[in-house]
């Protein structure tokens, strides 16, 4: 066990504040990352034993998904992450889970399961970096696959139609209707470092080792 992994107390009662929102769509919005992200796929994979079917992890790239896999609050996540990343497909119980990332070239697993299916997503922004790009390798130019789509269409594409989504992104300004929550345990605090006042606001698990 990792001395920073989430007391046990707190991912039940966060899983728990989940399990009893009853809105559809939810954005978590604080600072940190590799926190919310244990929260949000502990519920993910209770909802998977109440409800069978497929659930989407969706993170903005895979290198994201590598920290993820690394550094998630709690150990079952993270070896879950870790077994899934490479095939980007796993089965869990009566459920399966897919990895996918926010361009449409890597929706190849997902974009084939029946609408119908799909019972929950996680949507992972990581305010880092920008969704990935590809080499055109024949005008040596960099193309976008997102390009003609709107900005929000990782996310939008998800929300028409699955019944419960989960996006976490810290300081992002959105105009769809998802209901933000936050954790108590979590909080914002300040800290004074060699003469400097750090905020904690800064999302300190997203900083490479």
């Amino acid at each position: 066990m990792r001395g920073k992994d989430l007391s046990k107390e707190d991912l039940y009662e966060s899983v728990k504040t989940l399990v009893e929102t009853e809105e559809k769509h939810l954005h978590l919005s604080q600072q940190k990352l590799f926190t919310l992200f244990s929260i949000a796929f502990q519920y993910l994979l209770y909802l998977s034993t109440k409800s069978s079917g497929a659930y989407i992890i969706r993170i903005e790239d895979s290198a994201l998904a590598e920290k993820l896999a690394r550094k998630s609050k709690d150990p079952s996540t993270r070896r879950f992450i870790q077994s899934l990343t490479l095939p980007r497909k796993l089965k869990y119980q009566k459920s399966t889970f897919f990895l996918d990332f926010f361009h449409v070239g890597s929706w190849s697993l997902t974009a084939d399961i029946p609408k119908e299916k799909i019972m929950g997503a996680i949507i992972v922004k990581n305010t880092s970096s920008r969704p990935m790009v590809e080499i055109d390798l024949e005008e040596g130019e960099e193309t976008d696959p997102m390009a003609g789509l709107p900005e929000d269409y990782f996310l939008t594409s998800l929300t028409e139609f699955v019944p419960k989504t989960i996006t976490i992104a810290y300081e992002w300004q959105n105009e769809l209707p998802l209901k933000e929550i936050s954790f108590p345990f979590i909080k914002k605090e300040r800290e004074r470092v060699a003469g400097f006042t750090l905020s904690k606001e800064i999302d300190l698990e997203n900083i490479d080792d």
